[in-house]
């Protein structure tokens, strides 16, 4: 599937998930919970948490759609690359791309790679190639042997 301008989601899908944020903040200021809120939208919670936060400190305008074309990058994928260099110039800080990927799990922030599958996939194939051919392939489990772990030793006095 190709996304507007190279990647990341479509102006469709972007403008949906804006319109999510923007209903979860009117339930913010009716008072709803956030399992509430996030069980009727068919989000997680802690997206919702998330939300509310940015909604208390900013506002509405902080459940706006954001993305890498606004940070001048020429598609709308998140890369670890293009985080680290945000991370850079909003706050003076040099981190690693490793650095980077572990300040964001640390967060709560998840890698997510969108499942590509060949149109032809027949998963009935699939599963029999994993049950018929692959344990061929792999070959026989390696045995152990005495003193083949660390944990034996043999006597070999």
């Amino acid at each position: 599937m190709r996304y507007a301008q190279g990647g990341g989601l479509t102006d469709e899908r972007r403008f949906f998930r804006e319109k999510l944020r923007m209903e979860a903040a009117e339930r913010f200021v009716r008072g709803d919970e956030n399992t509430v809120i996030a069980h009727d939208l068919r989000v997680r919670v802690r997206s919702v948490q998330r939300w509310r936060r940015a909604w208390s400190q900013s506002g509405s305008r902080a459940l706006a759609s954001k993305g890498p074309v606004a940070h001048g990058w020429p598609d709308q994928t998140w890369t670890l690359s293009r985080i680290k260099t945000l991370i850079g110039r909003r706050f003076h800080k040099s981190y690693t791309v490793q650095g980077a990927a572990a300040l964001l799990k640390r967060h709560g922030w998840s890698c997510q790679v969108p499942a590509r599958r060949a149109i032809e996939r027949d998963e009935n194939v699939v599963a029999g190639w994993v049950k018929e051919t692959w344990p061929q392939v792999e070959g026989p489990w390696r045995r152990s042997t005495p003193g083949s772990s660390s944990r034996t030793r043999q006597a070999s006095r």
